[in-house]
Parts: C-alpha cells; structure tokens; sequence
C-alpha cells in the first residue's frame, strides 16, 4: 500500500500554492482577459446581430411602405387618367351634339330660304300668269260677255296643265 506522510503532504500543498500563485500572476490574468475579451467580442457579435436584424425589419417596413406608396399614386394615376377620358368623351361628344345641332339648323334655314324662294317664284309665276291672261283678254276686245268667259275658261284650263 501506498503511505501518505505528512511532510509530503505539506510540501506538496506548498508546491501546489506556489505553482498557483505564480500561474495566478502570470498565466491566469491574460487567460481571464483573453475569456473576458472573447465573451465581449461575442456580445458584441450579437448586439450588431440584433441590430441588423432590426436594420432589416425597418428596411422590410421601409419597402412595404414604399410599395403602399406607389400603389397609391398608381391608382390615383389610373383614376385621374379615367377621368381625364371621361371628360374628354363628353367634351367630343358635346362638340359633336353642337356641331350636329349647328348642322341641322343651318340646314333647316336654307330649307326656309328654298322654300320662300320657291313661293316667291311661284308668285311671280301666277302674277306673269295672269297678267298674261288679262292681256289676252284685252286684245281680243270681245264684245260678247260670254265668249270673254269662254276665253278666260279656257286660258284657266290651258295654265293648270302648263
């Protein structure tokens, strides 16, 4: 079996202490600092892991935002374009009722103006008529009331087939 003395014991601890302060002095301070040094640089990992992460989030906000914005004034845009169409059909078709309304007016006028031409002509017509009929009449000179009846019969019969 193995013996255990005390004089071992003690001078073991010794060593053991010593060898601890010493690496406590030397080797356990950079170790610690190193330790700390590498927890600080994984924290700070996470913190811009984080704020990237938040960076994103506001960027996907930002472009949903963005896309709502543009689909807005796209709509806005078509709308404004329908009603700019609409009010040009209903001006074409104002101007073409206009026009059209213009058209049969002028057209009516000119109808009123044959058609009083026309009168005025046919007027002027039965006036040459019967002037020329009482010139007839007169030139014959008849005596006779009854063949001047006769005469006017028959010129009357003569201008209703002319």
């Amino acid at each position: 079996m193995l013996s255990i003395s005390i004089g071992t014991v003690i001078w073991s601890s010794i060593a053991f202490v010593l060898v601890l302060v010493i690496l406590a002095k030397t080797a356990w301070k950079p170790i610690l600092k190193m330790l700390r040094d590498r927890e600080d640089s994984i924290e700070n990992a996470l913190q811009e892991a984080d704020k990237a992460r938040q960076e994103m989030a506001n960027l996907r906000s930002d472009n949903e935002k963005l896309l709502q914005e543009a689909r807005e004034e796209r709509d806005n845009l078509l709308k404004e374009a329908r009603e700019v169409k609409e009010n040009i059909i209903s001006e074409a078709k104002k101007k073409a009722n206009d026009e059209g309304d213009r058209l049969i007016a002028n057209a009516k006028e000119e109808i009123e103006n044959q058609k009083r031409s026309a009168l005025q002509e046919l007027k002027t017509q039965v006036a040459s008529l019967s002037i020329e009929i009482a010139e007839k009449v007169i030139r014959e000179q008849l005596s006779d009331d009854s063949r001047q009846k006769e005469l006017v019969n028959n010129y009357l019969k003569e201008a209703k087939l002319n």
